[in-house]
């Protein structure tokens, strides 16, 4: 995370890296992943509303955040430690943090 920007690493193919900045982000969704929902799925996605950046410890993991930057396809990631990006981000922007997510989980 930089002053004026999120860089999400491993986005593109091979290593590309996204650079989203903070005044874009609209909102955070938290949600919690599992095998079919997200958690089994290292790089890329099945459904074209969502894009998941690298991650090959993304089964590891359990928590994913979904950032709506008001475009049809929103970053899913998958941070180590998501309270603190999620704070960041906050931090740095007015986005809306989304609750109610685990009810709407995304198949990725």
């Amino acid at each position: 995370m930089h002053a004026d920007a999120i860089r999400i690493r491993g986005y593109y193919f091979p290593w590309g890296t996204k650079r989203i900045p903070y005044s874009s982000i609209r909102s955070i969704r938290r949600v919690t992943i599992t095998a079919l929902r997200g958690q089994g799925r290292i790089w890329g996605t099945a459904n074209p509303r969502y894009w998941a950046s690298l991650d090959p410890s993304r089964p590891a993991k359990s928590i994913a955040l979904i950032l709506d930057i008001g475009s049809l396809v929103r970053p899913f990631i998958t941070p180590d430690d998501p309270g603190k990006v999620e704070a960041a981000i906050r931090a740095h922007s007015t986005a809306e943090v989304v609750t109610g997510g685990d009810r709407r989980r995304p198949i990725v």
